[in-house]
């Protein structure tokens, strides 16, 4: 019975870094998006407009990588780029 209450480990540490990091990444784009819309400074316009479509880039970057983990065409994630080896 207490099996239920239990949650069963379906993907390895790779993919709950990616979930992670979505995650995180969802939470900075809600933030980028409120400090562009209470900004009323020309430069700090262009700063927070920079932010926001450099965490646009991440996110879509992140969703890819799941996509590609879930259906099998990706083996591994690496929070560095350079960790990942060539094949």
């Amino acid at each position: 019975m207490l099996r239920f209450f239990h949650s069963e480990e379906t993907h390895d540490k790779h993919y709950t870094l990616l979930m992670n990091d979505l995650h995180q990444t969802a939470r900075d784009l809600r933030d980028a998006y409120r400090n562009l819309e209470n900004v009323v400074e020309p430069d700090l316009i262009d700063c927070y407009i920079y932010e926001l479509n450099s965490v646009q880039m991440r996110y879509k970057f992140l969703l890819a990588s799941i996509k590609r983990y879930e259906t099998g065409k990706e083996g591994s994630y690496a929070k560095n780029p350079l960790e990942v080896s060539e094949s």
